[in-house]
């Protein structure tokens, strides 16, 4: 039966918008509770900032990245508050959303990844000065020619892929020259499109490593627990379940690429039949039906979407 065999994979940044949320507010009161608790740990009121705030402040990475976890696990707890829906066998997140996994998994306290995220958003953030660093997305091409295009453009800087997001994108990042160098060797190599993703810094890049170092005390703080579902990790799309492995990944995520393409690939080998996309947005069951079109993927970012997916995998 497929509801015996459904994933869930949780939103990374870029699915933020003021509003969010907003319908499913009305119809389950579990959602501001998540907040307020968020809002308790960070000392200011996120739900403010998400319903009322401006997209500005909302797109500061030390904002974005614990009003994204706590989105998702609002989802998450109103699909478990949900009579009659099936439990997930596996799970995995996009970059940030590993944290939101992680806490639906049992493995992280949501309290402490809510303080976490931020300090991961606050430290990549420092890492490179805003506007030293560039994203862009490539279309088009394949993963190989990509890494040639920016090995090619380094030079003595910095650019690499850094989210294989499915077989014909790849997000690259690195210095701002660089990024541009790569950036004209794809068109030049027959992209389809390039798009520039308005980031504050080239997350997944070498250039992060300080920001690794600098979250790393403060991971291995953290009470850790082992999941009580599996979560597939980005930095090599498997499994861990001990908890010292499972930190020393997340320190590494920062500054790895997201191996999103082999983390679906990953879930299908293991008998995954369909996936719920829990977060704000729909950018995972996009790249979802790039991947692996025999797996559908549904969005539960409001009621009605939720009644839709739980009929789908009755």
């Amino acid at each position: 039966m497929i509801r015996d065999n459904i994933g869930f994979v949780f939103s990374g940044q870029g699915s933020q918008k003021i509003g969010m949320l907003a319908n499913l507010a009305k119809t389950s009161s579990v959602v501001q509770e998540t907040f307020s608790e968020a809002s308790d740990v960070l000392s200011y009121d996120m739900w403010h900032l998400v319903q009322q705030g401006s997209q500005e402040e909302l797109n500061l990475t030390e904002k974005t990245q614990p009003v994204l976890l706590t989105a998702s696990v609002a989802i998450w707890r109103v699909w478990n508050a949900t009579e009659g829906v099936p439990m997930p066998r596996l799970m995995a997140g996009h970059s940030l959303g590993e944290y939101s996994a992680l806490v639906a998994a049992g493995v992280i306290a949501f309290s402490d990844a809510v303080k976490l995220v931020e300090l991961r958003g606050r430290f990549m953030q420092q890492a490179v000065p805003k506007g030293a660093g560039g994203m862009a997305a490539v279309i088009g091409l394949d993963g190989d020619t990509i890494s040639s295009a920016c090995r090619d453009a380094a030079l003595d800087e910095v650019v690499a892929p850094v989210n294989f997001n499915a077989p014909d994108q790849v997000v690259i990042a690195g210095t701002a020259a660089a990024v541009n160098r790569a950036v004209s060797l794809c068109k030049d190599a027959g992209a389809k499109k390039v798009l520039h993703l308005p980031v504050s810094a080239p997350f997944h890049t070498d250039l992060m490593r300080p920001a690794a170092e600098q979250l790393k005390s403060h991971i291995a703080a953290a009470t850790f627990s082992e999941p009580n579902i599996p979560v597939v990790q980005n930095v090599h799309a498997s499994i861990e379940t001990q908890v010292e492995k499972i930190k020393a990944l997340l320190v590494e995520q920062i500054y790895r690429p997201v191996q999103w393409v082999n983390c679906v690939k990953f879930m299908s080998t293991q008998g995954i039949a369909a996936l719920i996309e829990c977060g704000p947005g729909k950018v995972l069951c996009g790249l979802n039906r790039r991947i692996d079109k025999s797996i559908p993927t549904y969005s539960i970012e409001e009621s009605d979407l939720i009644k839709k997916a739980a009929q789908a995998l009755a």
